[in-house]
This record gives structure tokens, sequence and C-alpha cells, in this order.
């Protein structure tokens, strides 16, 4: 257990950090579950409006500095192949 003020101060603020991203790292996968759910179901309209929310929020993350730009394009880059790949 932490002794001295500022390294009481550490323990809450790391817990306060990792609770946050936790929440970013369901969020991005909630997201992507649901692109991959449409294109899965071959629903061409369902997949694009998943894909544009996704598209939305991975990169709101990048400007939260949760994420890394390059990895925010591959990610959205990855899903916009699959939904390109259904058949309309």
């Amino acid at each position: 257990m932490a002794n001295n003020k500022s390294a009481k101060k550490r323990i809450l603020v790391n817990a306060k950090k990792a609770e946050r991203n936790r929440y970013y790292r369901t969020r991005i996968k909630n997201i992507t579950k649901a692109v991959h759910e449409a294109v899965e179901a071959s629903d061409k309209t369902a997949a694009t409006e998943a894909f544009k929310t996704a598209n939305k929020n991975i990169h709101s993350l990048v400007s939260k500095g949760f994420l890394k730009k390059s990895t925010a394009a591959r990610k959205v880059s990855r899903l916009h192949k699959m939904v390109n790949k259904i058949e309309a």
C-alpha cells in the first residue's frame, strides 16, 4: 500500500485511467462487431450505416488520444473492405 500522498493519488488516477481505457476498448469491439454482423448477414444498408458510425467513433478516439492515427486508419480500412465485398 502507498505511504505518501502522491503515491496514493497515483493509485486513484491509474484506476480512473484503467476504467476509461476499458470502456474505450469495449466500445471499439462493439462497434466493429456491429459491422461484422451486418456483413455476415449480407445486409448492405445496415453494413454501411454501421460502418459510418464505426468510422466516426474510431476517429473520435484518435482525437481523444486513445488510438494512434495509423491504427484507426487500419481498422477503418479493414472494415471498409469488408463492407465493399457485399454485393448490392
